[in-house]
This record gives C-alpha cells, structure tokens and sequence, in this order.
C-alpha cells in the first residue's frame, strides 16, 4: 500500500536548517508519553525562532520571532499528540517528527504507525477535508459529539495558518503488517 493524499510533496530537497526527533516505543509506550508532546513541540519552535528577527511586523505589531514561535509550536504539538494518540500500539514503529526550514517555507513530516481501522477513518477524514470547506467542516465537527478524532487540530492549522496538509500511506512490513503514515505541514512564513 503506497497511497499519496491532499498537498504531500514527495520529494523535497534537503534544506540546510532541519531538525528530526524520534520517539520509541519500546521503553515507555507512545501514549504515556502525552505531557513530553508540549514539551517537544516548544523545544522544536525555540529552535526554529533563532532563525527569524525579533523586531516587530511593521503592520502587526508582533516579530516574525514570536509568530512563527507560536505557530511552529500549535501545530508540532497537534502533530504529535496525533501521531502519539493513533499509533499502532502492537507495532514496535517509533514515531518522528522533521521540521525543515526553506527560504519563505516550513515543512513538517511526522510519521506514525498506524492500523487498519484507523487508516480508513483518518482517509474518510482526509476526503470530508478535500470535498468541504473547511471553514464549515470546523464549525460542523466543533458541534458534533467528539470521540477524540474531531479533526480540529489539522483544521485550525488551515483555517487559522492557511497550511497546506499531505499525507502519504505505505506498507512498511508486512510480518506483521505495519502500516505507516506520514503526515506533511506546509507553511508560508
């Protein structure tokens, strides 16, 4: 299974200024790492922010700085807490985040294992994204009963971000099946 969704780019060349962490399942499982996601993502957008000015926006009022801090670290942590959450948890497939940097462009990629139920719910998510507005899709899941998969994390990215989502389905072993799936952020800075 190799099944590409939404804006994934496939091929980006590496670019000078990138940071990748993993996490493995194997000492303390995926899902009680819960707390180190903040944690994580706050880490990932402090190092990002040496590489933006910190005066102001002369329309806005705030820096690059701090903007870009706070979006790097609102959509790492909805990046993680997804992959830590939908993890396959029989699968020993550890879980990493990669943010690459480009002049006017941030990429993250998080890659998690994944079941066989979830793929299924996550691609009907993925269609309800492309066929609907997502204005309304937010307004809609915000009003339905929530079973923790509302989509609202990778929703607010497009609507309050204007991001651009990608995701990417590959067999990774088949004895016993692990399935993986990669999930892309483009941002414009």
């Amino acid at each position: 299974m190799n099944q590409i969704f939404g804006d994934f780019i496939a091929d980006i060349p590496t670019s000078e200024e990138y940071l990748i962490i993993g996490f493995s399942p194997s000492s303390i499982p995926l899902k009680q790492r819960w707390r180190n996601n903040g944690l994580s993502a706050d880490f990932i957008a402090d190092y990002f922010t040496t590489f933006f000015p910190g005066d102001p926006a002369p329309d806005k009022g705030i820096s690059m700085k701090a903007e870009v801090k706070s979006a790097v670290s609102f959509i790492a942590n909805e990046l993680l807490e997804n992959a830590m959450k939908f993890s396959d948890e029989s699968s020993q497939y550890p879980v990493t985040i990669q943010l690459n940097l480009k002049s006017n462009n941030m990429v993250f990629w998080v890659t998690n294992s994944i079941s066989s139920q979830q793929v299924e719910k996550l691609q009907t998510f993925i269609e309800d994204l492309t066929l609907n507005d997502p204005n309304d899709l937010f307004i809609r899941r915000l009003e339905e009963p929530s079973d923790g998969e509302s989509g609202l994390g990778l929703l607010t990215m497009v609507n309050d971000y204007q991001a651009k989502l990608g995701w990417k389905f590959e067999t990774v072993q088949t004895d016993p099946l692990t399935i993986a799936v990669t999930t892309m952020v483009q941002l414009k800075i």
